[in-house]
C-alpha cells in the first residue's frame, strides 16, 4: 500500500501542470469556509456581547428585541419613554448597584446621539466585560461648565475626520440619510475625548450629557423649534437642565442572584408600564432573526466548495483518455483492477489534502494579517485562536467529500480493460 501511495504521489507530481489549478481552487475554497466559519462564530460572540456586566435593561413597556435595538443597537426609537421619577425608583432598590440612564434621538450626520452621564463610561462594558478606553481626551464632565462637551466613537471619529477640539453641531431626529441637518447649529459641541474601538455600537455613536440633550431642545416644543422662542447658547445654563424623562436605563445589581427580583419588581412597578430585559435573553432572541444571513453565506462557501470538487473530477475524468495505456502497461505487470482503482483515489486524496492544508494555512495567515484591519475598519474583532472544532469538522468534511468524488473516475478506471488501453480507439 506504501508503493502504492508513493506512485500515486509522484503520477500527481508528473500532472502538476494541469492539478495546481485544481488545488489552488480547494484551496481558496476551503479558505473561504475556514475564514467563514471562525468569522460567523466571532461575529455572533461579538454580537452577543455588545453589553457586558449590565444585568438589565429598563425601558417603557414594548417588546424585549425592539428595547435592546434602540438602547444598544440605537436603532429605531422608543415607542415610549420613562420618566426619571421611575428610574430613580428602580436605583433605589436594595438590589441595585448603579443605574446609568440613556436617552436617544438626535444624530449627527447619520450618526446617532447617546445622552448620557459620566457613569456610563465607568460601567458600560463589552465582550467579556471589558471596559470602554478613551483613547484621547477624557470624557464629558456633565456639569454646566463643560455642558457642550462631546465623547465620539472609534468610527465616527475615521469616517468623518474629526479630532480633539473638532466642533460639531447635531440634528434633530434620526436622519440616516441625510447629513446635512443641522438643526441646532445654535449650540455646537466640542469633542473632548475619542473612545478605542471596540466593534460595538459604541464605535458609531456621540455621546453628550443628558444636561447637553435638554439645553439643545429648550427652545423646542412638539419636536419643532417655537418661533421666536430661541435661548443662546450661553443663557441654557440659567434653566434647570435636569432631564424629565429618558429613553431606557442600564442597570447593575449587587449580585446576579437578585436579577429575577428586580425584573418583577420593574414588571410591577404601579407608577408606570416598565420592563426590565436581561441583555443576554434578550440578543439571543434578536440573533435569531438577524443571524439567517451566516447560515447564507454558510451555504455560498459550500456552493464553492462543491463546485471545486466537481472541478476535480472532470479534470480526471478528461485526463483518463490520455492516461488509458499507462494504466494498461500497469495492469499488463501484474496491477489488478483493485490496484487502479486505489491509485486513482489515493492521486485524489493527495490533491485534496494537499488543497485543503494550503486552504487551511491560507486562511490563517489571512485572518492574522486582516485581523487590525477589519477591527479598525468594519469593527469586527477576529480571535487569533485555536481553529474551531466546527472548522476542523468542515476541513475534515472536505476531505471525505473529495475522496468520495474522485471515486468516480478510479471507478471508471477499475471497469477500463486491458484490450481496450493496450488498442485505444483512434
Amino acid at each position: 500500500m506504501s508503493s502504492l501511495a508513493g506512485i500515486a504521489r509522484l503520477s500527481a507530481w508528473n500532472r502538476r501542470s494541469t492539478l495546481v489549478w485544481v488545488v489552488i481552487s480547494l484551496a481558496l475554497a476551503t479558505a473561504l469556509l475556514w475564514t467563514l466559519e471562525r468569522l460567523r462564530h466571532d461575529v455572533r460572540v461579538s454580537f452577543a456581547q455588545s453589553v457586558s456586566g449590565v444585568d438589565l435593561i429598563v425601558g417603557a413597556r414594548s417588546s424585549p428585541v425592539q428595547l435592546m435595538l434602540f438602547s444598544v443597537f440605537h436603532i429605531g426609537s422608543a415607542p415610549q419613554v420613562l420618566s426619571m421619577d421611575s428610574v430613580r425608583a428602580v436605583a433605589q432598590h436594595r438590589s441595585v448597584s448603579w443605574v446609568v440612564p440613556l436617552s436617544l434621538g438626535d444624530s449627527h450626520r447619520g450618526y446617532p446621539v447617546l445622552g448620557t452621564t459620566p457613569a456610563y463610561f465607568q460601567h458600560f462594558a463589552y465582550g467579556d466585560k471589558q471596559p470602554l478606553v478613551v483613547q484621547s481626551g477624557a470624557v464629558f464632565s456633565g456639569t454646566l461648565d463643560g455642558l457642550y462637551e462631546a465623547v465620539i466613537g472609534a468610527e465616527v471619529a475615521r469616517q468623518l475626520g474629526y479630532g480633539l477640539g473638532q466642533q460639531i453641531t447635531l440634528g434633530h431626529g434620526l436622519h440616516e440619510h441625510d447629513h446635512d441637518h443641522e438643526d441646532h447649529a445654535d449650540k455646537p459641541f466640542q469633542v473632548v475625548g475619542i473612545l478605542a474601538p471596540t466593534g460595538t455600537p459604541v464605535d458609531r455613536t456621540v455621546h453628550v450629557s443628558l444636561q447637553a440633550l435638554e439645553a439643545l431642545h429648550l427652545d423646542w416644543a412638539g419636536g419643532a423649534p417655537m418661533p421666536g422662542g430661541h435661548i443662546p447658547a450661553d443663557q441654557a445654563r440659567k434653566f434647570d437642565l435636569e432631564p424629565v424623562e429618558v429613553t431606557a436605563a442600564l442597570v447593575g445589581l449587587k449580585t446576579r442572584a437578585a436579577v429575577f427580583n428586580v425584573q418583577r419588581f420593574v414588571s410591577q412597578y404601579e407608577d408606570e408600564a416598565l420592563m426590565g430585559v436581561m441583555p443576554g435573553v434578550a440578543l439571543g432572541e434578536l440573533w435569531g432573526v438577524l443571524g439567517l444571513g451566516e447560515n447564507a453565506l454558510l451555504a455560498v462557501s459550500a456552493l464553492v466548495a462543491l463546485v471545486s470538487l466537481f472541478s476535480l473530477m472532470a479534470v480526471v475524468l478528461a485526463g483518463l483518455n490520455e492516461r488509458r495505456r499507462e494504466l494498461a502497461v500497469l495492469r499488463a505487470v501484474g496491477a489488478g483492477p483493485r490496484h487502479v482503482l486505489g491509485l486513482l483515489a489515493l492521486e485524489g486524496t493527495w490533491v485534496i489534502c494537499t488543497g485543503v492544508l494550503l486552504g487551511v494555512l491560507l486562511a490563517q495567515v489571512g485572518m492574522a494579517l486582516g485581523a487590525p484591519w477589519l477591527q479598525n475598519s468594519l469593527g469586527i474583532r477576529l480571535q487569533i485562536a485555536a481553529p474551531l472544532p466546527t472548522q476542523w469538522a468542515l476541513a475534515v468534511t472536505i476531505v471525505l467529500a473529495g475522496m468520495l468524488a474522485s471515486l468516480g473516475p478510479a471507478w471508471r478506471a477499475y471497469r477500463m480493460s486491458l484490450a481496450d488501453g493496450l488498442s485505444p480507439r483512434a
